[in-house]
């Protein structure tokens, strides 16, 4: 049976996407008989509940602020309960990051066109003095028309309000994939932040690679800050050398490096907007559209006609199996493990990570939570969720897999779990906990390795890292200086590692006097 919310809006029965803060349901509005997307605040943390309606709230004004066709219109407001709602306009289409893992490497028309339209989204925020922050592939909706639309202004921050440093407990980083140097080692934003995001998007774009990777999201993180800028045409020779230079130049390590504005990084973009035809099962037609005619008319009638871009169409909505058995044989979790691989491989994660959700339980049941084939399962959905950036849950998982695999946690396994729940704590905002585990830890790990130890001497930098993030440029001044001279002990004065923990230090000590 439908459920009906505020006596208007049909739901469909299964919500269609949940995030570290939202859950997101289809439905329809009866009164005005339009689709619609209605998204609702999630409670991972009672604690945190306060801040997660502030959040939200913020996020339903600034999006309906916001009034540009690149961003979803919000059209109602309102509680259920205790939970707090956004009804919005419903986007058809695909994530540039489902499109990139279908597609490959994007034609430069597309990559482009894509990127442009981010672009004039970002300079309407920018005119707001607002920052995404959080913009990556996940967040762009591309439709069948060719229109983007621009998700997720849950992490914004208004820059006239004081708010471009993060020191708050509760207050999300962003994606470390697509995050900003100055974002990494400060927690500092300005719009220039949002560009460097967008050069690490067009990358991926272009080449079908994230620029920077590693087995952790702070391996990802020392990457941004001090790893050399990959050179897209090594990856894709094709790509014009004008092009190729302004995505280094986008995701240049210091701000005042990236173009000014987002207008001006759109002006070298549009010229690349060209040669577009259709992509099999995203953008079926490039012809004369109602939208197309539109942005024609308009671009006429404001300014030089530019080509507009063009991008993809929806992904099947992945659905709960309600088949999955009470019990469970060897042979059913070999199966599990096989359906989950299969909906990975086509970039179907979150229908993964449902799946394992409901064969997790009774496979658990029926052979222990500490037997190896369930914990290889719960692993896996813990590393699913954390790749779907949905830390929260991921901390969770992660929390519940150290518990239940005791004999694993004083060795290799165990501790990665430690880690990523630590990471998982940092990235939702529970700063003060993942110091907390954080520091237990790597009392573990120098217990059983030397102080040298790349392992160790790792650790202590992402404990500086927190620190900072946490608001504590004292603590944290105090543990890159003494790291500082460890690392140059153990690899050289300078060494690249020096050079990285020098820069935090440096940071640090900006922090602690800008406090």
């Amino acid at each position: 049976m439908s459920r009906v919310l505020a006596d208007r809006y049909r739901l469909e029965p299964l919500p269609v996407g949940r995030g570290g803060m939202g859950e997101v349901w289809l439905g329809r509005d009866v009164r005005l008989d339009r689709a619609v997307a209605v998204k609702f605040v999630r409670f991972p943390d009672d604690d945190q509940r306060d801040e997660l309606v502030r959040r939200f709230v913020r996020e339903s004004r600034i999006t309906a602020g916001l009034e540009h066709p690149g961003v979803p219109a919000v059209y109602d407001v309102g509680t259920d309960g205790d939970t707090p709602y956004m009804v919005m306009q419903r986007v058809d289409g695909l994530s540039v990051a489902d499109l990139v893992a279908e597609h490959g490497p994007l034609p430069v028309g597309w990559a482009t066109g894509i990127a442009a339209q981010a672009c004039a989204v970002l300079a309407a925020a920018h005119d707001r003095a607002l920052v995404h922050r959080d913009l990556k592939p996940g967040n762009l909706m591309l439709g069948p028309d060719g229109t983007v639309r621009v998700l997720d202004f849950g992490l914004a921050v208004a820059l006239a309000s004081g708010d471009s440093r993060i020191t708050r407990t509760g207050e999300a980083l962003g994606t470390p994939a697509y995050m900003a140097p100055e974002l990494v080692m400060a927690g500092l934003t300005d719009p220039r932040t949002d560009l460097y995001a967008l050069g690490c998007t067009l990358h991926e774009m272009l080449t079908g690679r994230r620029p920077f990777t590693g087995g952790t999201a702070y391996a990802v993180m020392h990457q941004q800050v001090d790893g050399r800028i990959p050179d897209v045409r090594a990856l894709r020779p094709d790509v014009p050398a004008e092009l190729a230079a302004l995505v280094r130049s986008l995701m240049a390590k210091s701000p005042d490096d990236r173009p000014p504005s987002a207008a001006e990084a759109f002006a070298s973009l549009t010229p690349h907007v060209r040669d577009l035809a259709a992509l099999p099962g995203a953008v079926p037609d490039v012809g004369p559209s109602p939208t197309r005619m539109y942005a024609m008319a308009l671009a006429t009638v404001l300014g030089p006609p530019g080509t507009p871009a063009a991008d993809p169409t929806p992904a099947p909505v992945p659905r709960r199996s309600s088949s999955t058995p009470q019990t469970a044989r060897r042979t059913d979790l070999r199966r599990l493990r096989e359906q989950v691989d299969s909906l990975v491989a086509k970039s179907r994660r979150e229908a993964a990570v449902e799946l394992l959700a409901a064969g997790v339980p009774p496979a658990a049941q029926a052979f222990g939570g500490a037997d190896p084939d369930v914990i290889s399962l719960r692993t896996r959905m813990a590393d699913l969720l954390f790749d779907q950036g949905d830390f929260g849950h991921a901390a969770h998982a992660y929390s519940d897999l150290v518990d239940a695999g005791i004999h694993a946690v004083v060795t290799g396994e165990g501790r990665r779990w430690r880690r990523q729940e630590a990471t998982c704590l940092a990235l939702s905002g529970d700063t003060a906990t993942a110091l907390t585990r954080l520091t237990s830890l790597l009392d573990d790990e120098r217990a059983d390795h030397s102080s040298d130890d790349d392992r160790v001497l790792d650790l202590r930098k992402q404990l500086g890292l927190l620190q900072l993030g946490h608001g504590d440029a004292t603590a944290a001044e105090e543990t890159f200086a003494d790291l500082l001279a460890d690392v140059r002990e153990t690899h050289g004065h300078d060494a690249a590692e020096a050079r990285t923990v020098e820069k935090l230090r440096q940071a640090a000590g900006s922090a602690r006097k800008d406090s």
